[in-house]
This record gives C-alpha cells, structure tokens and sequence, in this order.
C-alpha cells in the first residue's frame, strides 16, 4: 500500500511537470500575441502552481517510499539472519561468514529497494502518462492516440533493455565474485605465494578477472544505454509527429504549442526508467541468490528438546562418520573422549577431517553416522541451544568488528561489565596491549580506528572465549597465520587462560602442542 501511495505522489509530481512546461509553452506564445493580460492571469497562476506542486508531491514520494523502504528492508533482514542461523556454517559453502553475510545484504538491499528503484518509477511514469493522454484527448482526440502509441513503443524499449540486463547480470556477478577471490588470495597470502613464487600466476589471474569484468559492465551498459537512447529518440519522433497533428488541426497557435511541448515533457517521467530496469535486474539475480541461499536443508535437526543438568558436560564422539555435503563423507570413524578439564589436540593432513569434527562437536553438523553424548545422552535428544551454549568455537580467522573494543568483547557475553572485559584481556595475554590504547575500551578497532595484528586478533578471540565462560572451547587453527614466536605465546596464553575448561585444538604446528593430554592423528592410514 505504501509503495502504491509513493507511486501516486510520485506521478503527481511528474504529472505537475507536465503540465507546466505545457502551460509554460501556451503561456509563451499566447503573450506573444498581446491579448488583455487578463486573459493570461489563470496560465499565470497555472505556471506558479504547478511549479510548487511538483517539489510538493516529490517531497510526499520521497517521504513515503523512503519510510516503507526502511521499515521492510528492517523487517526483511531479520527475517534472513533468523534463516540464516540455521544454516551456519555448513551451508555457506566456501565463502567466508563475513563475506557470506556481506552478499546477503547487499542483494537483500537490493530486492527490497526494488520498491522504490522500480515500481514508484513505472506507477509515477503511468500516472503522468494518463494525464497527459487525457489532457490531449479533450483537446485533439488524435494527439492523444500519439501520446499512447508513444508511451507503448517506450514499454517495448524498456522490455528490451530489461532483457538485456538480465543477460548480463549472471556475467557480471561472476565477474565480480573472480575479482574478490582473486584480490583476497594476493592480499592475505602473499608471502605464501612469495614463498612458492606463484605470485605472478596469481596477479595474471587478477588482471584477468578484472578485464573479464571490464567486458561484463560493457555488456550491463547496453541495457541502459538501449533504454535511455531509445526514449530520446522516442521522445524526438513523437514531436515531429505532434507537430504534425497540431499543424493540421482547428485549434489556437497556443494550444499547438501545448501539443507539441507534451512529449518533451512526458519525456521526464519515461527516462528514470532506465534505472528502473537496471534495478530490476539487479533484483531478480539478487533474489534468487538469496533464495539458493536460503533454500537449503540445515546441516543440524534441532529436534531434540531435553535438558542439561549441569554445566561441566561429558562429551564423547563414537565411530563418527561426518561430512559437508549430502552423500560425501569427509572424516569417518572417529572416537574422542573429553571429560570435563581434558584438552585435546587434533592434528593430520589437509582434508583428512580435523574442522569437520570440531563442527559435529559444536553441533554445527548433524554426523551420518556414529553416536555423540553429552552425559550419555545422545545429543539428538538435547535441545540444539542448549548443547550449542556449552561451546565456544575460536576459528582460524577471528572477525574484528569495525567498532570499539568494547562492543567486539560483548559479543561473547552481553551482560559483562568492563572490569570483567579488561579482566579477559589480561588473561588473554593482552594487558600491555590495553594498556597502551588511547581510549581505553572505547578505542575503535578495525576499519577507521586502531589496526589489529594477527597475534592480536587471535588473543582477542581468546579473550571472548574466556570471556563467555562455557566450559568447552574449540579452536580452530589459533596460530594458523602466525610467526613462530607468537604462536608460542598464544598458546601458552590459551593454556593458562582456558585452565579447567574443555579444550580441543586443530592444528596443523606444533606450538603448544606438547601440553596437552592426548594427540588424535586423523591422517588416514594405509
């Protein structure tokens, strides 16, 4: 209803354009004639008129369909995180969470915004085109076939163009996404790829991408293009032919001049809608990524709904077979006993299922087969929450937030005071660390404030481990990116900071691997 009401105000603003420059135009050449000025007063007061209500109805467009915008693009994105939660992170793919949940606000902005990039330009452009198919009607009933033949052909245009976008918009969202992983390899491995001197291959991959999606914008841009040169050329045509019947009909020389000034006038409620199938398009292919996105089966049945009778849980994994995929197994047999305080680490070759355990654990994935207890009670019988609170999961890139130290601490536990937020830091290893910021735990981190070193980031982590107080914690690759030293140090920080806790390492070094109670080698053996 909101974007229907925009749609009117909007038309009534483009329809008040209409009608002064076509008032204008009769105005002009009717004072040419110097007739009484009398009789020029009401075009007069018409010209002044119409020239306040335009900005008037624009500004009432621009509330309403700005207002309905926000309030579903909110209502929306609450909607999609709910239907996300469940799908984290074994349905996210390869992607990143991070990036996962970048795409998935920008296409949901750009479907719900498609209200008001799309349907107020198409209802306005109808709006403006009716009144001013009736306003030549009631004056040359052949002028107003001209105005309709006219506003059709611009229907056929925009179809065009719209087709064409389409066609484009699956080339360049590949384009785009090459560029990002192409981009993201050199700028977080470049000394890896130094290392093993692939880094020209990977830059010849990167310009490659990037002239792939010089070509795709290219291609998008003809859509645009067709539309708004074909309104143009529409527009031009329609006033030759207006002209024409104005020429040939019984009416004043300021009515002709009325005639022929309404296609250049109309003119300006057809040519946003270039941009409204651009938006269109976008739309479309952003809403079915969400929808394959969103439309998948979760890796984890929640269907359990006992609860836990203690907050020191004992946790045991019995032939588990596990994998990401429906009907690939990617660990398979695996048997693990944690009792509370025990700390194990889980080493073996890439791929041989070390990040899958940890997600069949921290009940992220649903096991194929094989049995997981929590105090004997098989976790498929416990509420999914419930289980999932017991658990802290550190992965091998910790997300810093672009906000204030503070905020990113909360996260772990929301009801924390500061003395508890700078308490996890010490016990993280990061008390000189915070000693030295300048504002203390308003110092802002990430994108515009304070820059974060890898060790940083990991202790940081850590300290939202401590911080959140479940008696499990999962880590997941802590040290992956780190020099030698620092892995040390972190370690030795994870040690002491995770002290009676349940913890359970994947690690591909051996930093800080000799303290804990048992090693599980998942490398497949022949």
């Amino acid at each position: 209803m909101n974007g229907r009401l925009a749609g009117l105000w909007g038309g009534l603003a483009l329809t008040s354009g209409v009608a002064l420059t076509a008032t204008s135009g009769w105005l002009i050449v009717r004072a040419s004639e110097r007739p009484v000025i009398l009789t020029l007063l009401t075009a007069i007061v018409g010209v002044r008129a119409f020239g306040m209500a335009r900005p008037f109805f624009r500004h009432l467009e621009r509330l309403r369909s700005h207002d309905s915008a926000l309030g579903d693009l909110a209502a929306a994105r609450t909607r999609v995180y709910a239907a996300l939660v469940p799908l984290t992170p074994a349905r996210l793919g390869r992607r990143s969470r991070s990036a996962v949940l970048t795409g998935v606000v920008d296409d949901l902005t750009d479907v719900v915004e498609a209200h008001v990039r799309v349907r107020v330009p198409v209802l306005s452009a109808l709006v403006a085109a009716a009144f001013t198919t009736l306003l030549t009607g009631l004056l040359v009933p052949t002028a107003a076939l001209v105005v309709l033949a006219w506003v059709l052909l611009v229907g056929v245009v925009d179809a065009a163009g719209l087709a064409l976008e389409r066609s484009a918009q699956s080339v360049l969202g590949a384009a785009r996404a090459e560029v990002g992983r192409a981009a993201e390899l050199v700028a977080r491995h470049t000394s890896e790829l130094r290392a093993i001197g692939a880094e020209g291959d990977v830059l010849d991959r990167l310009d490659r991408a990037h002239d792939d999606l010089g070509r795709a914008l290219r291609r998008q841009s003809r859509g645009r293009a067709l539309v708004t040169g074909g309104v143009l050329a529409l527009t031009g045509l329609a006033t030759l032919v207006m002209a024409r019947v104005a020429l040939g009909s019984d009416v004043s020389p300021g009515v002709m001049a009325l005639l022929v000034v309404v296609p250049a006038a109309l003119a300006d409620a057809m040519l946003p809608l270039a941009d409204a199938v651009r938006a269109r398009a976008r739309a479309e292919q952003s809403g079915a990524r969400m929808e394959a996105l969103l439309d998948q089966r979760p890796a984890v049945a929640g269907r359990g709904t006992g609860l836990l009778a203690c907050r020191a849980p004992h946790l045991r994994l019995t032939g588990i077979d596990a994998g990401w995929v429906d009907g690939r197994t990617d660990v398979t047999g695996v048997d693990l006993d944690l009792p509370p305080g025990r700390r194990v680490g889980i080493i073996g070759a890439n791929g041989s299922g070390k990040s899958t355990t940890l997600a069949v654990l921290a009940r992220h994935l649903d096991p194929v087969a094989g049995r997981y207890t929590v105090d004997g009670r098989d976790v498929t019988e416990l509420d999914l929450d419930a289980v999932r609170d017991l658990v802290a999961v550190v992965d091998d890139e910790p997300h810093v937030f672009a906000t204030d130290l503070r905020a990113n601490l909360l996260l772990a536990r929301p009801d924390a005071t500061d003395t508890d937020l700078v308490d996890a830091l010490n016990v993280a290893g990061l008390g000189r660390w915070f000693e030295a910021l300048p504002d203390g735990l308003a110092t802002g981190l990430g994108a515009g404030g304070r820059g974060v070193s890898g060790g940083e980031r990991a202790r940081l982590a850590l300290a939202r481990a401590v911080l959140s107080q479940r008696p499990v914690v999962l880590l997941d690759e802590p040290v992956a990116h780190l020099d030698s030293p620092t892995a040390t140090s972190v370690m030795r920080d994870v040690s002491t900071a995770l002290a009676g806790r349940t913890v359970v390492v994947v690690s591909h070094r051996s930093e800080g691997l000799d303290s804990l109670d048992e090693i599980l080698d998942l490398t497949p053996t022949r």
